[in-house]
């Protein structure tokens, strides 16, 4: 899953990305409405997590051109208004969800994930596939029964995988779903990714390569 986190508390967006890249999250950060409506006129976005007084430009009239261009990005707006006006001002414009600040890092981060499943068709929450039963919630992932130990972008990798029931996944889509935009778009991380994760996964390989493609399980 990608997001955006759009924050003009620059702590607090950066506390947020990394506890969201913790999550096996690809995060990019922000700190005003400009940047933010750069940001999702060049890349793709799961979910823009995104504070509505910000500088520059206001996060209602981001809001507002995400709903114009019909992206299918979700929306968690947090504003350090708890008043329900306010809430219900903000789901009007167009936001998906609502969070007041100070908000529990893990309501954060269910609301995120919970948003995130819905700009794809809808999965069962546990994926399962080839002997693989992933639990993005849980971050837990099992190979016929036996638990696999996996670091958070072998994770993210591997949900990615997952999540395309067996159509091909190109280097290139897996560099933009799991990592960020500060990635060197010509390193061989995704190769050395995978071959980490197959080893990890066990005989017989489940990941195959697709010459020229990408990857599929």
């Amino acid at each position: 899953m990608r997001v955006l986190v759009v924050e003009d508390e620059q702590l607090l967006a950066d506390a947020v990305a990394t506890g969201l890249r913790r999550e096996a999250m690809a995060v990019d950060v922000v700190y005003d409405g400009a940047a933010a409506l750069e940001r999702i006129g060049v890349n793709d976005y799961d979910v823009v997590v995104l504070d509505r007084d910000l500088p520059l430009v206001h996060g209602d009239d981001v809001c507002r051109k995400i709903v114009e261009l019909g992206m299918p990005t979700r929306v968690l707006m947090l504003t350090a208004s708890g008043d329900v006006s306010d809430r219900v001002e903000g789901l009007e414009i167009g936001a998906d969800d609502y969070l007041p600040k100070p908000f529990a890092f893990s309501e954060l981060i269910a609301r995120v994930r919970a948003l995130g499943r819905r700009t794809s068709m809808p999965l069962p929450p546990v994926l399962e596939r080839a002997g693989i039963k992933l639990d993005p919630n849980r971050r837990e992932v099992f190979r016929d029964g036996r638990e696999v130990q996996l670091a958070p972008k072998e994770f993210a990798v591997l949900e990615v995988l997952m999540r395309s029931e067996g159509a091909v996944v190109s280097a290139e889509q897996l560099l933009e779903k799991a990592w960020d935009e500060n990635t060197d778009p010509f390193t061989n991380v995704v190769r050395v990714t995978v071959m980490t994760l197959r080893r990890k996964l066990g005989e017989p390989p489940v990941i195959v390569t697709v010459p020229g493609s990408g990857y599929r399980i």
